[in-house]
């Protein structure tokens, strides 16, 4: 795969252009993806994914905003789907005031040279987002490309969105996540030395550093997780929350988990987390034991699911 940074000129044969966010690469957007990448081959033409960073939300709108996916997962994903050119725009403000026709024209006739448009049934584009799907059709035939629009996708009645997969995990159904995402919904970082609470109390755990504080994590719980670590998968448990029962402990949002039969030293080293389902809310315990008790119950609990699955976790990394 070639990725393409800020206003480089393409010369390529027949570009068959999809654009948008992409935050998640979800069923939705692979969707959109997948009839980009049909059209290229019946044409003979080059498919082609225009998309920003930083995420628009970050640059238009204040307030707690979290990714489903980083830069460089999102680059992994597009890849692992087959996409041969990724096109990266820089998004600014100058850019966020382009109008809808100099961002057609400037952009995806001048620059990437479009010949047939793919978009999703939402698409909105230009400044202030005014620009819609009339309006593309309008610039479509003033500019000599053809133009695409890919129904919203719907599983069990609930459209699949990037709104309605942080909707999920904030409210940890898990289970409705992935299924929108087509994957398991994952986190990638490195394991620190943490508090070593855990070895304390017979179940030593991973602590992990995430790279970026952009990433949305799931609600605070314990869930059945997949860990891999050097192209090795291991089950698990892990917990994201303030450890409540250790009253001495800062009070510092943590993600730990605790591998199943594994007892290798990984300080340092980069892990893959994919959550599986959720198990239990996070609980403050009066006692220790009173949480010993129940992280076995969690462990039991978390094998009975895991083992129940035919096999590793559907992943597009």
């Amino acid at each position: 795969m070639r990725v393409i940074e800020n206003g480089e000129m393409l010369q390529l044969t027949h570009p068959v252009v999809t654009t948008g966010t992409f935050d998640g690469l979800h069923l939705g957007h692979q969707k959109v993806i997948a009839k980009t990448m049909a059209i290229a081959k019946q044409c003979n033409g080059t498919p082609v994914v225009f998309t920003f960073w930083p995420h628009p939300r970050f640059v238009l709108k204040k307030g707690d905003f979290k990714l489903l996916n980083t830069f460089e997962e999102k680059k992994i994903l597009f890849r692992n789907l087959g996409v041969k050119y990724v096109y990266y725009q820089l998004f600014t403000k100058e850019f966020a005031n382009l109008s809808s026709e100099e961002y057609v024209k400037n952009i995806l006739v001048d620059k990437i040279g479009v010949k047939t448009l793919v978009v999703g049934y939402d698409h909105q584009f230009g400044k202030e987002r005014r620009g819609r799907f009339d309006i593309l059709s309008t610039l479509a035939q003033q500019y000599n490309f053809d133009l695409i629009k890919v129904d919203a996708l719907n599983i069990n009645g609930l459209k699949v969105s990037s709104t309605n997969i942080r909707s999920a995990l904030k409210s940890g159904n898990i289970l409705r996540a992935n299924k929108m995402l087509g994957y398991d919904y994952f986190i990638s970082g490195t394991v620190n030395q943490g508090f070593k609470m855990g070895k304390k109390i017979g179940f030593p755990t991973a602590n992990l550093d995430l790279p970026s504080n952009l990433k949305m994590l799931p609600a605070n719980g314990v869930y059945a997780v997949y860990a891999k670590i050097e192209n090795e998968f291991f089950t698990g448990m892990l917990n994201i929350g303030y450890r409540p029962t250790f009253k001495n402990q800062p009070r510092v949002k943590s993600i730990e988990v605790h591998l199943f039969k594994f007892s290798k030293d990984i300080y340092n080293v980069p892990i893959n987390i994919y959550f599986i389902n959720r198990l239990r809310d996070e609980i403050k315990f009066n006692q220790p034991d009173e949480l010993i008790k129940q992280l076995y119950i969690d462990m039991e609990n978390s094998k009975k699911m895991l083992n129940s699955l035919p096999k590793m976790p559907d992943s597009l990394i």
